[in-house]
């Protein structure tokens, strides 16, 4: 695909939020994946403590209680590390992907599979609400275009043998999958980046953010409507 194409379609799909309801319920609104910052933390800290016990299982390898969450959120680097989410109409996070690059020394089992200094590996959750739409898969791909841009050739996953969903997005990606003792270890190489690649990224980046305003003054209207005085609901 040529880059004025790649610019062509993005723009498209983000003139989906001004469509009549209608219009937009027999064509969902495509997932939108937006870079998350320092600001996100306390949304990023209410998606994981929503999270049931089943999920955080799948999530972490084990239940993880409040507190140990609570020091997961507090202990994210946003400097080092990169994360992903995406946001409901009420600005809630509904999916998060968590990419952290770590020494290619750290994880033994794909120490072989690249000459790189660091690999990445990716963890995703994703809201009980928003099952069915395709947002685990989404995240995924957009941590696989980031690493691709950051110059790292192999992306890592690790999660419990009984987890369909990430066996799943290893599979449809084409990962390569080790099962031992109930888990299950992946990775997935990664093409070089190339000009387009790099594009896309920012398109698709972009496209989030203008996404997330829409949504964010949506929210504020909304609000002020409501404190008006004699306002109703109908």
């Amino acid at each position: 695909m040529h880059s004025t194409d790649i610019v062509t379609r993005a723009f498209s799909a983000m003139s989906d939020a001004g469509r009549d309801p209608e219009q937009r319920e027999e064509n969902p609104p495509a997932v939108r994946v937006k870079e998350l910052s320092e600001r996100d933390r306390r949304r990023l800290l209410m998606h994981f403590l929503e999270l049931n016990e089943s999920d955080r299982l799948l999530r972490f390898g084990t239940p993880l209680p409040d507190e140990l969450i609570t020091r997961y959120v507090q202990r994210m680097d946003f400097t080092r590390d990169t994360v992903f989410g995406v946001y409901d109409s009420e600005l809630k996070l509904i999916g998060v992907g968590h990419l952290a690059f770590i020494p290619r020394e750290a994880l033994p089992v794909i120490a072989g599979a690249t000459l790189k200094k660091r690999v990445a590996e990716f963890g995703v959750s994703v809201s009980d609400s928003a099952r069915g739409m395709a947002v685990g898969s989404k995240l995924f791909e957009r941590a696989a275009m980031h690493c691709r841009n950051a110059d790292v050739d192999t992306l890592y996953m690790h999660c419990l043998a009984t987890n369909q969903t990430m066996i799943h997005i290893a599979n449809k990606a084409g990962m390569a999958i080790h099962l031992d003792h109930g888990e299950a270890d992946a990775y997935l190489k990664i093409l070089p980046a190339h000009p387009g690649s790099v594009l896309q990224e920012a398109v698709e980046e972009q496209a989030a953010g203008f996404d997330y305003a829409i949504k964010a003054n949506s929210r504020a209207a909304s609000k002020w409507l409501r404190n008006l005085p004699g306002y109703k609901v109908d």
